[in-house]
């Protein structure tokens, strides 16, 4: 099991959802405001503030409380101003961890995401340290039974997209990150919603991690996803999924 879109399926599934409400929306809210800051504060035509406001809706976001978002990136009313940053490093056993954060203040997101990284056995580095050794993709994902690989692979060409694999977990249709939407958008409309879709660092090749290293992994990844300024991380590691399902139970 690689990157960090299983990890928080296994954080899902373990009911940190409920738990972690707060803190999804506080970064759900940022998303927000940096998306309608970037363009146009209208979805129709700023397609990462359209992909931002349906994870609000999936996340059960007050109406109220996305719309206060949006006018705050807009400059419509006052409010805290964020800017992306990436951080670069490595984490236990060698794993190359890319994390992507939202801040108002660069200092304390630096400090708080170069701390966890010491703490739990990895260093950060500097930017493009390790950025190389992944690609930049949209990738979909659907559950084996939305269709054959055969089905998918057409459907995903015909979509635009650049590939489509599959196997037993499912299907991961990968594009370019600006067609992501027009990919998504013509999947959702043959296939209904994906279970899952976001633009990610993917990893050209995964470095396999024993146990021990697993486990200050895990708690590394769980450090930094905790921190509201985090947006995501990725990584090349690769955890056998009973190991995973082992160190959240």
């Amino acid at each position: 099991m690689a990157g960090h879109s299983q990890f928080k399926n296994i954080m899902h599934r373990k009911g940190a959802q409920d738990k972690r409400r707060a803190k999804v929306f506080t970064k759900l809210i940022r998303e927000l405001t940096v998306a309608a800051g970037e363009g146009l504060p209208d979805p129709d035509h700023n397609p990462r503030l359209r992909s931002a406001i349906i994870a609000a809706r999936e996340a059960n976001m007050p109406r109220d409380t996305v719309e206060r978002a949006i006018k705050r990136g807009a400059g419509e009313i006052e409010g805290e101003s964020y800017e992306a940053v990436r951080y670069e490093g490595y984490g236990p056993g060698g794993v190359a961890l890319i994390v992507e954060a939202l801040t108002d203040n660069r200092n304390r997101t630096a400090s708080a995401v170069r701390s966890a990284f010491s703490k739990f056995g990895g260093a950060l580095g500097e930017t493009n340290s390790v950025s190389f050794m992944f690609n930049r993709l949209g990738v979909i994902h659907y559950p084996a039974q939305a269709a054959t690989a055969d089905q998918m692979l057409e459907a995903a060409i015909e979509a635009g997209a650049e590939d489509c694999t599959s196997d037993e977990k499912g299907h991961d249709i990968l594009t370019k990150p600006e067609t992501f939407h027009a990919v998504k958008q013509a999947m959702e409309a043959k296939f209904k919603a994906s279970e899952t879709a976001e633009v990610t660092w993917r990893p050209g090749n995964s470095v396999a991690v024993n146990e021990e290293k697993a486990q200050s992994l895990m708690k590394l990844l769980q450090a930094l996803d905790d921190d509201d300024d985090v947006q995501s991380v990725s990584g090349n590691y690769e955890i056998p999924e009973d190991l995973m399902n082992k160190l959240s139970a």
